[in-house]
């Protein structure tokens, strides 16, 4: 993947109501990446798609089970694609600050374009 071209992050939750929104948020204005969010339930605020899929770079879903959903409903959409289990439960509110700290310790290591440069050390 070209390093310089942008990024286009997907992440998936069930209800696209909590855990995605907020990736979708947090990294919204991330250097070098452009963010959608959408559920793998049909009665989801924003359910997936193929054709969202198919713009998505990275997949970022948030538990196995949407992982193995995925693959079960969108199996033939998916080749090529990297999907990234992140291992959050539902247990978070929109923007709890737990969540966006969680989101920062796990996503941006798969971002290597868009991962900031170390300190400098001072002389």
């Amino acid at each position: 993947m070209n390093p310089d071209r942008t990024r286009k992050l997907l992440f998936v939750c069930s209800q696209n109501r909590l855990r995605s929104p907020t990736a979708e948020q947090v990294f919204a204005d991330w250097p070098g990446v452009e963010t959608a969010s959408a559920g793998t339930n049909r009665d989801a605020d924003y359910p997936l798609t193929p054709e969202l899929l198919a713009w998505a770079d990275i997949v970022f879903v948030m538990e196995r089970t949407h992982r193995s959903k995925l693959s079960g409903k969108f199996g033939r959409h998916l080749a090529g694609k990297r999907v990234i289990c992140l291992d959050i439960p539902d247990e978070y509110d929109y923007m709890d600050p737990d969540l966006v700290r969680l989101l920062h310790a796990k996503v941006p290591r798969h971002l290597p374009a868009s991962r900031p440069e170390p300190d400098e050390p001072e002389r």
